[in-house]
């Protein structure tokens, strides 16, 4: 919510099995009293594990695509940021508990670079990071609609999210929400 000055912070995480699916068939027409519908059936437009890391303060999102998910992938996925993120400011990354954020291979690559810093949310409270309202908005917005190349749709997805980034405003001050919690 206020992060040291000169620093960048990011929440970051994975969706595995990311994956496009589409109607066999269009819906009916909507009409007054009825909701809309859609068949049972599908068509699976292939599967990805999407990695992303919003910027807290603007909203902007690194992300990219990989298979399969293993802390080799979460290594690269970490690189990139590197890359593109500025080197002259402190690295704050915020993760969930996942067993690949913590791979040895993982905290030693962290290790070396003094400018990251991670923290990883509470077991059960993936709820604070921001990245899982992105994750589900991707979900809902782009991949639920029928897609017929799922990379290529993600990817521009995040590119869109790059030149018109929606900054997450909490409602609630951190206190209230963890006197809520206790």
């Amino acid at each position: 919510m206020s992060p040291p000055e000169h620093a960048l912070v990011l929440c970051w995480d994975e969706k595995s099995q990311a994956q496009a699916l589409d109607r066999t068939q269009p819906g009916l027409l909507l009409k007054k009293g009825r909701t809309a519908t859609m068949t049972d059936d599908y068509k699976r437009h292939g599967t990805t594990t999407m990695f992303a890391a919003p910027n807290v303060l603007d909203g902007k999102i690194i992300g990219q695509c990989q298979q399969p998910h293993t802390h080799l992938e979460w290594l690269k996925f970490l690189r990139q940021i590197d890359l593109q993120t500025p080197k002259d400011k402190a690295l704050h990354l915020f993760a969930d508990n996942y067993a690949t954020h913590k791979h040895p291979a993982v905290q030693d690559w962290v290790a070396k670079l003094p400018h990251f810093n991670m923290h990883f949310t509470p077991t059960s409270a993936s709820w604070p990071n921001m990245v899982e309202r992105f994750l589900r908005d991707i979900t809902a917005d782009r991949l639920r609609c029928g897609v017929p190349e799922l990379s290529a749709a993600i990817d521009e997805y995040v590119a869109h999210q790059k030149t018109h980034p929606k900054h997450v405003i909490w409602a609630k001050s951190a206190s209230d929400i963890l006197q809520k919690v206790n």
